[in-house]
């Protein structure tokens, strides 16, 4: 080969290489920009996403490591609200793949981890309370339902001026305050389950006087 053609070669492959790596900075740039517009919004799901991808084009760009360490934190903390232990877990892994020096990723690992153990102990020892738990968050539930019929009674009341609308309303509120009463009772009495570890039965439910065995904050 000529040296005019090997010099003509090398300077179309370092043109094609010039391209190439524009194009992966605008990727980058683009996905980075992307997960910080969805960080502004609280959409930590989409921002986790957008900056993933960055990472994959450039794993060593600053800017995308720092927001999907912030973006993993915050995904995992509402996979965390929800009861997705093992997901949320699995998220912070990400995370610390990426910063494995993360105080807050590490911090927020230690706190699941301690409540997935909280959970697996009272699950497993004493299966009942997880009822128990659905029983009491659908009792709640229900005054819902009766306080949008205190509420529909109530503007009923503002285009028909019945009386007896204001009495269907004050008789939803007696029930409301009756069964508010008895659901904090039932959550007391269900706290105390759980801290002294007693199974929960219909009686226990009620009361419970034993010895703390299973303390749990």
């Amino acid at each position: 080969m000529s040296v005019c053609k090997l010099a003509g070669a090398l300077l179309a492959a370092s043109i094609l290489c010039g391209c190439a790596g524009s194009i992966e900075r605008w990727i980058v740039n683009t996905r980075v920009h992307q997960g910080d517009a969805a960080l502004e919004r609280g959409n930590v799901r989409d921002a986790e996403l957008a900056y993933r991808l960055a990472l994959r084009v450039d794993p060593s760009d600053v800017r995308a490591q720092t927001g999907y360490v912030e973006a993993a934190a915050g995904l995992a903390k509402e996979e965390y609200a929800k009861g997705d232990f093992e997901d949320a877990l699995a998220t912070i892994a990400q995370g610390l793949a990426v910063d494995p020096a993360s105080v807050r990723l590490a911090g927020l690992k230690t706190t699941i981890d301690q409540a997935k153990l909280k959970r697996e102990i009272v699950i497993s020892n004493y299966p009942t309370y997880r009822e128990s738990g659905v029983s009491i968050q659908k009792a709640y539930q229900d005054l819902d339902s009766t306080n949008k019929l205190l509420l529909r009674s109530l503007r009923r009341f503002g285009y028909t001026f019945d009386t007896e609308d204001l009495t269907d309303a004050i008789k939803r509120s007696y029930e409301l305050q009756l069964d508010v009463a008895k659901n904090t009772n039932r959550l007391i009495a269900y706290r105390q389950l759980v801290t002294s570890g007693v199974p929960a039965t219909s009686e226990t439910m009620t009361t419970s006087n034993t010895t703390s065995l299973l303390p749990l904050p």
